[in-house]
């Protein structure tokens, strides 16, 4: 299962994705964020996961993040945007004329809030990846309830915002992979 870590601020926290096996790992590019990592930041975050962990860049609009587009593997948008590397995020059913690499349902756009997920994501074409909310302890569920391709975590594994925690990055990974082998 596709495990992405999001919202990621230093070296050591790409260290762990790696180290605990995650599939991604996201930079915050906008803002409005607690997380936001400014673009020399981000360039710096991306280069140093190339070649260890797929890297996001994450932000509402491209223009946010136009000078490190090139620099990152995926470009994460909440405003859809023709892309061939795009992960598209919303809360809303996609038209099927958009195109994407992923579709990430976030129902909390970003702000860590868990939803119920919406019956017509088991629909959606492509590589669907569930955030918003996930933690450690209601992951294994959704992942049963919905079957995703995959999931997003942020909030939930950190002491403060940007402040990633080891161990509760290590749960939330483990129970990803518990719900995984018990489907």
């Amino acid at each position: 299962m596709f495990v992405k870590v999001c919202g990621l601020t230093s070296e050591e926290q790409i260290d762990w994705a790696v180290e605990l096996g995650y599939s991604a790992i996201g930079v915050v590019g906008t803002t409005k964020s607690k997380r936001y990592r400014e673009p020399a930041r981000a360039r710096e975050l991306a280069a140093y996961a190339r070649g260890k962990i797929q890297s996001f860049v994450v932000a509402f609009d491209r223009s946010e993040v136009a000078e490190v587009i090139d620099d990152f593997d995926v470009i994460q948008l909440y405003r859809w945007t023709d892309l061939p590397n795009l992960a598209y995020c919303s809360a809303s059913e996609p038209d099927p004329e958009q195109g994407y690499e992923y579709f990430f349902y976030d129902a909390s756009t970003g702000s860590g809030v868990f939803a119920e997920f919406p019956d017509w994501l088991d629909k959606v074409p492509g590589k669907v990846v569930l955030a918003g909310g996930l933690n450690a302890e209601n992951v294994a569920g959704v992942i049963a309830a919905h079957r995703p391709y995959g999931v997003d975590v942020s909030s939930s594994v950190e002491l403060a915002p940007g402040v990633k925690s080891f161990d509760a990055m290590r749960e939330f990974i483990e129970a990803t992979k518990m719900a995984t082998r018990l489907g």
